[in-house]
């Protein structure tokens, strides 16, 4: 991989590493370009803080931390600063205007949850109700309609534990969505590197047949990611279902 925009930090609290050693993997393992997207926090009207996610007070320091890396290492790698992030349409307006403090580089788009998070289910967890597949989809259009996210990460974490019938019909709403707007959809290495149910097969034979702009994305909550053969694994993938890969930095 010569580009990679989806890289985790410590600040999540389920990564391990530091900014530093991310930097030094991806130049070793010949990476042009970085770019950074963990987990943002998220301003939630009662206060509450994810465990999944930096908590609000750590944005400044994430921002100026690897900014202040990039500058250091510009000679040998191109180094971004932007975030991973769901969207939910009650906080978006509000989330955008507390991240816009540090002029992050780019967003990805990883919607876990639906609706606006509280008291539904994870999309690792979700199944056997098409319902969830529908508004999971729909949530995911009205996100890139807002033109603030770069990419979809992992466009198929939701699985495929519905009916037949709704998961062939969502799933193209999304990836026909996805290409009108012109939004790379993401083919997630963790997964290949965990074994979890993405990547998709049945997604993204959808996608090759409408055609969707389809990018790799690391998904590194370790530098140890950079050097794992999963690589090889999603490009075997792309060429047998005859993807649109994108070989070049979109950023």
């Amino acid at each position: 991989m010569l580009f990679n925009y989806h890289t985790h930090t410590h600040r999540c609290n389920h990564a391990t590493g530091l900014e530093r050693e991310y930097i030094e993997a991806a130049i070793a393992s010949g990476i042009k370009t970085l770019g950074f997207s963990d987990h943002a926090p998220y301003l939630f009207p009662d206060g509450s803080v994810s465990h999944f996610r930096m908590g609000n007070d750590q944005l400044f320091a994430y921002a100026q931390t690897i900014r202040a890396l990039a500058k250091e290492y510009e000679k040998d790698i191109r180094i971004l600063c932007g975030f991973e992030l769901e969207y939910y349409p009650e906080y978006h307006e509000n989330e955008m205007r507390f991240l816009k403090q540090v002029n992050p580089d780019y967003l990805i788009l990883g919607q876990h949850f639906i609706h606006n998070e509280k008291f539904l289910p994870h999309t690792h967890a979700m199944s056997k109700n098409d319902e969830y597949l529908i508004e999971y989809v729909t949530q995911i259009l009205a996100a890139i309609d807002t033109g603030d996210f770069l990419y979809i990460a992992h466009p198929d974490i939701i699985g495929t534990d519905y009916s037949p019938e709704c998961v062939e019909r969502e799933f193209t709403r999304l990836c026909q969505g996805a290409k009108e707007k012109g939004i790379p959809l993401e083919l997630n290495l963790l997964g290949i590197r965990e074994k979890r149910r993405y990547p998709c097969c049945a997604f993204f034979k959808i996608a090759a047949k409408v055609g969707n702009d389809v990018i790799l994305g690391l998904d590194a909550h370790s530098p140890n990611a950079f050097f794992h053969p999963a690589e090889e694994t999603a490009l075997a993938m792309s060429q047998i279902l005859g993807l649109r890969l994108i070989n070049k930095p979109i950023l």
